[in-house]
């Protein structure tokens, strides 16, 4: 798991251009490994789907991409940067290299195109070549390998639950057995026991195929049980990155201790639920400082002047996790992210 399959290095998105242009992302490093599931947690609003679109070049209208590299290694070749693909080149990496499962499969789906004709267009896209009865096996496969039945591809997405048509999205992004699957809060608009089934079957198909995964959601909870490491994100910027477990036991940022204070234990002894009290900065004038300073009840006078840099922290040195806080400051002069 040490080697890396997709790094972004200091990406910059904003929505608009000059003064009133609104920072949605600034200054992101993160490293995804091979075979990893990285999870990047934080509040509505926080810049994580603009990173994830960001990424892939998938922007909408006024969004672009101020600066930045997203380094992509594949198997057995030299590393490229994904935002200097031409637009060929981009159609090619898309599906084949990383895919994506957007928030609503409802909304990802077509309504009046069938399951079967879904899945098969993915396929016919990119393999032009082959045979209507070779993409049709395949799209049987597929959906048995997210566990829904094969006579289930004549169906249209409305006949199909929330769970199935979360599944089909799962089956679709995996068609052509990428090396990386950004998951946008697939989980978001689905009870909590349909959640823990697709995010077990996620892991399980991870296992088994080898692909890494960049989950983002809001709910830390999730991502605490099955993410090897987990990056916070915050105004824009990852405040923390950290693996799971150690986030868990023990968060640095003030940030990430008020969301893992806001959902209960499922173990263990009884733990107030405190929250953070507040709301999350207009990206369009954040606070000098730091921007958690605001909501923060340990702040005090350098964090409302001075922006914190994400970097090992002193008293962690030679940990393998970083974070953004003048509770926590580094040794070295540079934003730097282990990897």
């Amino acid at each position: 798991m040490n080697e890396p399959v997709l790094e972004i290095q200091g990406l910059d998105v904003d929505y608009g251009l000059g003064a009133e242009a609104v920072h949605a992302v600034q200054d992101v490093h993160l490293t995804l490994h091979r075979g990893e599931v990285l999870g990047l947690a934080g509040e509505s609003g926080s810049g994580k789907s603009t990173l994830a679109y960001g990424l892939t070049r998938l922007l909408p209208p006024p969004g672009m991409i101020r600066g930045g590299r997203v380094l992509y290694h594949p198997e057995g070749g030299e590393p490229y940067d994904v935002l200097r693909l031409t637009p060929r080149q981009l159609r090619d990496f898309r599906w084949a290299e990383t895919s994506i499962v957007f928030q609503g499969a409802m909304n990802s789906l077509n309504p009046v195109h069938k399951v079967s004709t879904q899945l098969v267009d993915v396929l016919k896209a990119h393999d032009p070549q082959s045979t209507r009865a070779s993409r049709l096996s395949r799209a049987r496969e597929l959906l048995r390998l997210v566990g829904i039945s094969a006579d289930r591809l004549d169906a249209y997405p409305h006949q199909l639950s929330g769970g199935m048509r979360q599944r089909v999205m799962i089956a679709m992004a995996l068609a052509l057995e990428p090396r990386v699957v950004i998951m946008d809060e697939p989980t978001t608009a689905l009870d909590v026991v349909m959640q823990r089934q697709i995010l077990a079957q996620l892991v399980e198909l991870r296992e088994r195929l080898g692909f890494s995964v960049l989950f983002i959601t809001h709910d830390l909870s999730l991502l605490v049980e099955f993410s090897d490491r987990i990056a916070i994100m915050y105004g824009g910027r990852i405040v923390e990155q950290a693996r799971g477990v150690e986030l868990y036991r023990d968060s640095l940022h003030p940030y990430s201790d008020g969301l893992l204070h806001s959902f209960p234990a499922l173990r263990g002894p009884r733990r107030e639920l405190t929250g953070i009290p507040g709301s999350p900065p207009d990206q369009r004038a954040l606070p000098p400082g730091c921007a958690f300073a605001p909501r923060c009840p340990h702040a005090f006078d350098r964090c409302h002047s001075e922006v914190p840099v994400l970097d090992v922290p002193a008293d962690r040195d030679g940990s393998d996790r970083s974070v953004a806080c003048w509770l926590h400051p580094s040794t070295g002069p540079t934003a730097a992210v282990p990897s």
